[in-house]
């Protein structure tokens, strides 16, 4: 009968036991371990050239958009100075063709005007000719005139036509010129094409040469490696250095299927950090990966291995500069 009492009693006691767990840990507020990262950007070369300085190193802050490291630029700049010769040579030859096409354009005009002018002219003499011919030669059949009289008119009336013909032959060699004209013209719209087309070759080697300037981004950084020195050989997409924003940082965590549902982009939560114990400070939810994945292996139980969850980044508010990556810390949801 004793041991048969006994029974109940360490059952109702594991009981209180496990309910008492189970109230504490449904009080105790939600968290998931991470650790403290940053966006961190390498810096690369996109040219061939060796490196002449790097002007930041490890650790030094770098202002926006400063000139981290300098290449050598002697190939690529003298394929500009070769360039722009070019470009003096060809704007010589335009304007010396423009002046030629305006000179032989005028020159021309002013022919052509005066060639049909005088073919005008030789048209009325031969046509006045004809007609005193026609006349004479009336007279001469009535007597009133003499034959010498109508050979004379006829040799003036030949002159005539040969004046009109010569006239004609002046005015259409005028009027030939203006193929030259445009001949020149064409020569000129030729030279003009290779000067655009000079002038964007230019272009081009003036951007390259911006490349052999490596710059920071366009926010305040801090170097955290360099991966080449002066005097080493810079490919395309040679790492030059790695800088970090020291205001951009955040706390990477992995939320259970069943938990997600909590979260939202834009919802702020609680940090406390093992290096500032009991202390929080605010942080926002700015990523939440869209398919799960089973849990990374530097979780420590295999019990939450076993698990998918999603990854999440925490954007830290407040205190960054402070916080140095791979701190570990606790994010609460409910801040």
């Amino acid at each position: 009968m004793q041991r048969t009492i006994l029974i109940p009693i360490v059952l109702l006691a594991a009981a209180a036991a496990g309910g008492g767990w189970y109230l504490r840990r449904d009080r105790a507020p939600l968290h998931y371990t991470g650790f403290v990262e940053g966006e961190e950007r390498v810096l690369r070369s996109e040219v061939s050239a060796r490196v002449l300085e790097v002007t930041y190193a490890e650790g030094q802050p770098v202002p926006p958009g400063e000139a981290v490291a300098r290449l050598d630029d002697q190939d690529i700049q003298a394929r500009i100075n070769s360039k722009q010769a070019e470009l003096s040579v060809l704007d010589a030859e335009l304007h010396t063709q423009t002046e030629r096409i305006e000179l032989v354009s005028s020159t021309w005009q002013r022919d052509v005007s005066a060639r049909t002018a005088d073919l005008r002219q030789a048209e009325s003499a031969a046509d006045l000719a004809e007609r005193t011919l026609v006349r004479e030669d009336g007279l001469v059949k009535t007597g009133a005139s003499t034959a010498q009289q109508l050979d004379d008119i006829r040799a003036r009336r030949d002159q005539a036509r040969s004046a009109l013909d010569r006239a004609h032959e002046l005015l259409a060699k005028a009027k030939a010129e203006e193929r030259n004209i445009a001949l020149a013209r064409h020569e000129l719209t030729t030279l003009q094409e290779r000067r655009d087309l000079a002038m964007a070759q230019l272009g081009e080697l003036q951007v390259t040469l911006s490349k052999y300037v490596i710059r920071a981004p366009a926010a305040a950084s801090v170097v955290q490696t360099q991966f080449i020195w002066p005097g080493e050989l810079a490919q395309p997409g040679s790492a030059i250095l790695s800088v970090l924003d020291p205001t951009d940082k955040y706390v990477q965590v992995y939320i259970p299927v069943v938990d997600v549902g909590r979260l939202h982009i834009g919802q702020r939560v609680a940090l406390e950090l093992d290096s500032r114990p009991g202390e929080r400070v605010a942080g926002e939810v700015s990523f939440i990966a869209d398919k799960a994945n089973f849990t990374p292996e530097k979780i420590e139980t295999r019990s939450d291995r076993m698990g998918q969850v999603y990854r999440v980044k925490v954007r830290i508010l407040e205190g960054v500069e402070r916080l140095q990556p791979g701190t570990e810390g606790n994010v609460y949801l409910d801040s």
